[in-house]
């Protein structure tokens, strides 16, 4: 199939400088496996499906831009992760990641634990009949509120991010009557290898208690010093996007000799370790992500070997993948608008949505595929530069594809991998309406967060 051809856009070597680019893929119309949902394909029509329905049809019912989210592939990752770790670890689904009711009730139904960041995950989470105990809160600013509701809802555990935390915890929980199980989140002084806005476990940042100058010893001193608090044990988080497991490996030393310490200093032997989450999917086809029962085995081996050397029992692991199981399970699906050419530049494919949808190509430089979904073509690749809609010169989708040269206004595009903060981050720039997220399985599609109406915006403008 194709249509009549736009000018081919310049060659990559021309707009792009050597070692900065890959030549075009061998078939533009292939997809993928590692970037895309496991019931995505392409029928004898040439048009993708997704749990066995065409992509064209999909736009006609619930429009673009929209995200529509493989629930078999969802469930599928988290059996995956449960299977994995076994029954001798905790898995928790870092909520931040993506959060609906529908998310909750499956993480549910495959036998996850949620971690959630806010009173408005934390009220999802409720809503949507998650048993209290298996929910951790986490958040580095908590509010009383926050707090207060957390503690009268049995919260599995309450992740403490300072001193006052500490302080403000036991007080709440003291005035309720229980005894609150915690955790004390450490940094570690691990960067992980990835963009510096995600890498959260080195000193200079806002998250966590430090390990290096006896911080993270004296918070366990004070939280031991409350009965209305039980010390569950250390979280520590050493980024995000993370490939190489070598950072876990020097965090857990870290941890590890802070549990020693804490051994020998109050004869007590912390239960649990939480790892944090921060492993990496595959956006492009040059990423290596690691499948789940090869993390949870380097992850064991890591601690049970430190934990030999420094004579203490291995504590219950726990672990919050969100993107790893979130992030390849859903894609945005966009019409193109309008094709712009620019003589010895690139060409120019603007789409109806943008960083409004998807922010994290401005916000962290992140690099996504883009595959046209809507039939097949033979056209000769041409370099584009996917563009949003919206008023802002940064509003770039995907920075550099191969795209087909006989690309024309009405197809539609697909991004795949857009499963993890794409929607959590959304926002209503120029007034935006947010897309809808489409749960489709078996043939089946259905809205589980809808799209936003000018109503829902002018509802919350009084005027």
């Amino acid at each position: 199939m194709s249509r009549s051809a736009h000018p081919a856009g310049p060659r990559h070597a021309d707009v792009l400088p050597e070692g900065h680019y890959s030549p075009p893929p061998a078939d533009l119309n292939a997809l993928d496996e590692k970037v895309w949902a496991r019931t995505v394909g392409r029928n004898a029509d040439g048009v993708v499906t997704v749990g066995g329905i065409e992509v064209t049809k999909l736009a006609e019912e619930f429009g673009t831009p929209a995200y529509f989210l493989d629930e078999e592939d969802f469930r599928a990752r988290c059996r995956a992760w449960a299977h994995a770790f076994g029954p001798g670890a905790d898995v928790f689904y870092a909520g931040k990641a993506f959060l609906s009711k529908a998310v909750v009730k499956w993480l549910r139904e495959e036998g996850l634990n949620l971690d959630v960041c806010s009173g408005g995950e934390l009220a999802t989470a409720l809503a949507a009949g998650m048993p209290a105990r298996q929910i951790a809160f986490h958040g580095n600013n908590k509010s009383t509120g926050e707090i207060t509701r957390a503690v009268e809802a049995g919260v599995g555990r309450i992740v403490l991010d300072s001193f006052q935390e500490i302080a403000r915890v036991a007080h709440i929980a003291r005035e309720a009557g229980v005894r609150q199980p915690v955790q004390i989140r450490v940094t570690v002084g691990v960067e992980a290898h990835t963009h510096e806005f995600i890498a959260t476990a080195h000193e200079d940042q806002k998250f966590g208690i430090a390990v290096a100058d006896g911080s993270a010893a004296e918070a366990v001193r004070r939280v031991l010093g409350h009965d209305s608090l039980e010390l569950l044990g250390v979280h520590s988080h050493i980024g995000s996007q993370i490939f190489d497991m070598a950072g876990f490996e020097v965090s857990a030393k870290r941890v590890v000799r802070l549990l020693a310490a804490v051994r020998d200093e109050h004869g007590v032997e912390l239960p649990e370790i939480d790892l944090g989450g921060g492993l990496g999917i595959a956006y492009t086809s040059g990423d290596d992500p690691r499948e789940p029962h090869e993390i949870a085995k380097a992850l064991h081996e890591i601690v049970a070997r430190e934990c030999e050397a420094a004579g203490l029992r291995a504590p219950r692991i726990s672990v919050e993948p969100g993107r790893a199981i979130v992030g390849p399970t859903a894609f945005t699906l966009y019409e193109v608008g309008t094709i712009k050419p620019l003589e010895g530049l690139r060409t120019y494919v603007s789409v109806d949505g943008g960083m409004s949808d998807n922010i994290r190509t401005a916000l962290y430089d992140a690099e996504y595929a883009v595959t046209l979904v809507s039939r097949t073509s033979d056209a000769e690749p041409m370099l584009v530069r996917v563009v949003g809609k919206h008023c802002e010169s940064g509003d770039i989708v995907v920075k550099d594809a191969f795209l087909p040269a006989d690309l024309a206004p009405g197809d539609l595009l697909a991004v795949p991998a857009t499963g993890a903060y794409c929607r959590s981050m959304a926002s209503n720039y120029n007034h935006a309406l947010r897309p809808p997220v489409v749960a489709v399985r078996g043939g089946e599609a259905r809205v589980i967060v809808r799209r936003e109406t000018e109503e829902d915006l002018l509802r919350l403008d009084l005027g």
